[in-house]
C-alpha cells in the first residue's frame, strides 16, 4: 500500500533484474490497468510487472532479451488489440520484438538485426498501411534502420539512413504538416539533430545506404 508524507506519497519499490535501464507503461493484459516493463541491462532480460489499478503491481515476469537490452518500446504490432513490446539490445545489434497475449504474457522474442550498437527505438506507421513499423536509432553505426511492419509482427528487413555522430535518442512526428510521419534523431556525438522527412510510403528524404 502507498503511504503518504506531508506532501509527496511515500515510494513503493519493486524488483526488477539487474542495472535496469529503460522503462515503459502500457495495459498488457487488457484490463483496464497500467502495467510496466523494465529492460535489465546486465542480465539479459526485460521485466514486466502487471498493475492492479491502485499503484501497486504483481512481482516481475521476467523474458530473455538480446545482449544489453538498452531501451523498450511498445505498440500493437500484429493488429490483434495486444500490445507488444519491441526491446533494443544494444550489444548484439538487435530488436527483439515480443507480441503479447490477453493475459499479460509474452511469447519468446524474435529478433531482427540493426546498426551497431542500438540505442533506441520508436514505433508508429510509416508508410499508412495501418501496421505499425519500427525506427530504430545506432549510436555506433551513426545511422537509423526502418524496419517496416508486414500487421501480422513480423518486419522487413532494415533500411538504414545516416545521421549525425552517436544516433542516441529517436521520435516520430508530422513535422511538415503533409499527413506523413517523419523522424527526429539525437546526435550526441556531434550536437546536432538530423531530421529526416517521411514520403508517407515508408522511405525518408534522406537517400538509404546500401
Amino acid at each position: 500500500m502507498l503511504g503518504y508524507d506531508e506532501f509527496f506519497p511515500i515510494q513503493a519499490t519493486y524488483s526488477t533484474g539487474t542495472n535496469p535501464y529503460s522503462v515503459a507503461v502500457g495495459d498488457f493484459n487488457n484490463d483496464i490497468r497500467l502495467d510496466i516493463v523494465v529492460t535489465n541491462l546486465n542480465n539479459n532480460t526485460v521485466s514486466v510487472l502487471l498493475g492492479y489499478g491502485n499503484g501497486s503491481f504483481a512481482d516481475q515476469v521476467t523474458y530473455s532479451t538480446g545482449a544489453g537490452p538498452i531501451s523498450v518500446a511498445v505498440g500493437d504490432l500484429n493488429n490483434d488489440n495486444q500490445l507488444d513490446i519491441v526491446v533494443v539490445n544494444f550489444y548484439d545489434d538487435t530488436v527483439s520484438v515480443f507480441m503479447g497475449y490477453d493475459n499479460g504474457s509474452f511469447a519468446n522474442q524474435t529478433k531482427y538485426s540493426t546498426g551497431s550498437s542500438p540505442w533506441s527505438a520508436a514505433v508508429d506507421d510509416f508508410n499508412n498501411d495501418t501496421y505499425l513499423d519500427i525506427v530504430v536509432a545506432n549510436y555506433g553505426g551513426n545511422t537509423i534502420n526502418v524496419l517496416l511492419g508486414y500487421g501480422n509482427g513480423s518486419f522487413a528487413n532494415q533500411m538504414t539512413y545516416s545521421t549525425g555522430s552517436n544516433a542516441q535518442s529517436v521520435a516520430v512526428g508530422d513535422l511538415n504538416n503533409d499527413t506523413r510521419l517523419d523522424i527526429v534523431v539525437v546526435n550526441y556525438g556531434d550536437n546536432t539533430i538530423s531530421i529526416l522527412l517521411g514520403y508517407g510510403n515508408g522511405s525518408f528524404a534522406k537517400e538509404p545506404l546500401p
